[in-house]
């Protein structure tokens, strides 16, 4: 973990924010928000919490409950594929965040967002912390929450969308996907500004296609 992620501040009046699925080409992108107290963050450090993309979905699936069980609160949102089409996936991304943020009937002293980029819209005090997910208990929570949200959703959604492999890669812009994506066409969910090399491509390995 980082020195201080929560700026000397008591981590209970933070939020740690993160989001999952920005560089899917299928379906929207996922945010959470949590709020840990001093006193979990030794328990969820034991218990292996870290990055969602560093952890196995079993272990994900672990996790889950002690976060909600130690959590003084969380919170998802999300951004439909027709908000990342239409505003651009930093906008959808901060829209997901801000819709799990709002969520919260509390104010935080502070939002610590994984990343480099700040949360344009959000008026009060936040930091941005590289890594925030290896070096913040509250975003590698966060981090974990949504990805089991939307890997769940992604999951009922294959059985609608069948013949994508949804499945199998929750979206993201695996060989298996381009390839049915060039058989197929899109579906009503797919992020058509993300499709622009995989539709005009001949093979399922174009360039500029993988995420």
């Amino acid at each position: 973990m980082a020195e201080d992620p929560w700026a000397g501040l008591d981590p209970s009046l933070c939020l740690g924010v993160d989001e999952v699925g920005r560089g899917c080409l299928f379906g929207p992108v996922f945010a959470a928000a949590v709020q840990l107290p001093a006193a979990a963050l030794g328990p969820l450090a034991a218990a292996g919490l870290t990055d969602s993309k560093l952890l196995t979905a079993r272990r994900r699936q672990v996790l889950v409950p002690l976060i909600q069980q130690w959590a003084e609160a969380w919170a998802l949102g999300q951004a439909s594929a027709a908000e990342i089409d239409r505003l651009g996936i930093r906008s959808a991304t901060e829209l997901a965040m801000l819709r799990a943020l709002q969520r919260r009937r509390w104010q935080p002293e502070l939002v610590i967002v994984d990343g480099i980029l700040p949360l344009r819209l959000w008026p009060w005090p936040q930091s941005t912390l590289v890594g925030g997910d290896r070096h913040c208990l509250a975003i590698a929570a966060a981090s974990v929450l949504a990805k089991q949200a939307r890997d769940a959703l992604i999951t009922r959604l294959a059985l609608r969308f069948q013949g994508y492999g949804l499945e199998r890669h929750y979206g993201y812009g695996t060989a298996v996907h381009r390839a049915a994506l060039q058989l197929r066409g899109p579906s009503t969910l797919h992020r058509i500004s993300f499709l622009t090399n995989v539709l005009s491509s001949t093979t399922p390995d174009a360039p500029g296609t993988t995420v």
